[in-house]
């Protein structure tokens, strides 16, 4: 009877969930950061920071293999090249100006793929971010 009851409290379990990824906008400091992240925690996937006027981003990329080297970064039609530096923990650092097409492009749709060698990177703002990501590019815009 005990076993029994055991094993239907244990199937009455539900499943471990996964983390609840989004996407933060950090405006009221510098620099302006948003950030693709779980929130209050240190997990991240992607952040975007500027200092307000400056009309340049900094993405940093955590988790897989740091790039280092000459990236092709490409949104909507819209395609740049920047020098990938890698960083502490296998982050990856990019400079991207606001004011480039890319970044433009980026802004409409939320989606954007860096490429170094043969790593492929994309990075996604679901639609229900994109308001945050605007905001970003307006934010750090001169």
């Amino acid at each position: 009877m005990i076993a029994l009851f055991i094993a239907a409290a244990l199937a009455a379990q539900s499943p471990p969930t996964e983390p609840a990824w989004t996407w933060s906008l950090y405006a009221d400091a510098v620099p302006v950061v948003l950030a693709n992240e779980v929130p209050d925690t240190a997990r991240l996937r992607a952040t975007l920071e500027c200092d307000p006027g400056t009309s340049v981003a900094r993405l940093t990329l955590y988790g897989g293999a740091a790039m280092a080297g000459m990236a092709r970064i490409t949104a909507g039609e819209a395609s740049s090249i920047a020098e990938a530096a890698a960083a502490p923990a296998g982050a990856s650092k990019f400079a991207l100006r606001t004011d480039h097409p890319v970044f433009a492009a980026f802004t409409v749709d939320g989606r954007m793929t860096i490429v170094v060698g043969d790593q492929r990177r994309p990075v996604e703002v679901p639609a229900a971010h994109l308001a945050k990501l605007r905001r970003f590019a307006e934010l750090c815009s001169g």
